[in-house]
């Protein structure tokens, strides 16, 4: 009886033993560390093109918004130059000291246009990393990788790597899919 059970016991640890490495996905095969293009990442992201769209949206409506301030104020100045000797004193100093603060609102307009559209795009590009980051963290697990490197020609960290490492469609398809999914 006592054999029987050491018997049934070896059987039923084998079984366990043989379930356990079947359900172990086998990475002996899978490569350690793969790497994505980063300028074919960006050029077919879906994100990231709305992203850019936006922004320039943004610049040029921007842009837009200060070259006509910035041509009325140019029109105001030739009035003020065509009429200047028609003037009092007093008249001219007044149109000289309000050109002067509208001088300065265009000026400010700029600056701090051009800081907001550059908070913005930081912004972006933060969410924009976030997204890659934790998609690429799953799809690590995964696939069973250790690391995923970046290939960029304008910013080659990464001198050569095979072509067979290369994951670069796979995971813009998976992060496509993402983000038509909304997440």
């Amino acid at each position: 009886m006592m054999k029987r059970l050491i018997v049934t016991l070896l059987v039923v640890a084998i079984a366990f033993a043989a379930k356990a490495q079947a359900v172990k996905p086998d990475t002996s095969h899978v490569p350690a560390i793969v790497f994505v293009n980063q300028d074919s990442l960006l050029n077919n992201y879906d994100y990231f093109k709305v992203i850019k769209t936006k922004m320039q949206t943004l610049s040029q409506k921007a842009q837009d918004e200060i070259t006509a301030k910035g041509q009325a104020f140019q029109k105001e100045v030739e009035a003020y130059k065509k009429n200047v000797n028609a003037l009092k004193p007093a008249q001219k100093a007044a149109t000289e000291k309000r050109l002067a603060a509208e001088q300065e609102q265009l000026q400010n307009l700029q600056q701090n246009t051009g800081k907001q559209l550059q908070d913005i795009e930081t912004s972006e590009n933060a969410t924009l990393y976030d997204k890659i980051a934790t998609y690429l963290k799953s799809y690590c697990k995964t696939k069973g990788y250790k690391m995923i490197l970046t290939y960029s020609k304008s910013n080659p960290s990464m001198l050569y790597g095979d072509e067979s490492l290369d994951v670069t469609k796979d995971v813009v398809a998976g992060l496509n899919a993402e983000y038509k999914a909304g997440r």
